[in-house]
């Protein structure tokens, strides 16, 4: 995938305007538990059941979220006796989330304000 300069957008190296990758790798991330389990994993591996206590959720939820992000290739298991221990398939992957904080941190509120798929209702506690 490669920022196309003449137009300004995303665009899949040789395949013009197709953004189905990019937009299914924004999906898989678009949860807050997922991203929870990717930072996570950022900084060490673990098993479902570490991640269970770490994030408080039940084992089936946590398990889920696993293999929705291990389907799509961001998160790998290695065996170990009857454990497996996750981690995270590309280093790649910190830096997307590195550069979403700064552009995070450069538009303020911003995203959380967009009446579409922000987190602020603006209600005033």
């Amino acid at each position: 995938m490669t920022i196309d300069s003449t137009e300004g957008c995303l665009a899949a190296a040789g395949t013009g305007s197709n953004l189905d990758a990019a937009v299914a790798l924004f999906h898989s991330l678009s949860d807050g538990t997922r991203l929870a389990i990717v930072r996570s994993l950022a900084n060490r591996e673990s098993r479902v059941a570490d991640l269970v206590g770490e994030l408080g959720l039940a084992q089936s939820t946590v398990s889920a979220h696993v293999a929705c992000l291990r389907d799509c290739g961001l998160v790998q298991g290695r065996p170990e006796g009857r454990q497996v221990f996750y981690s995270l398939t590309r280093p790649e992957l910190l830096d997307l989330l590195a550069s979403a904080e700064t552009l995070l941190a450069a538009t303020g509120n911003a995203v959380a304000l967009c009446p579409n798929y922000g987190t602020d209702t603006g209600e005033k506690p």
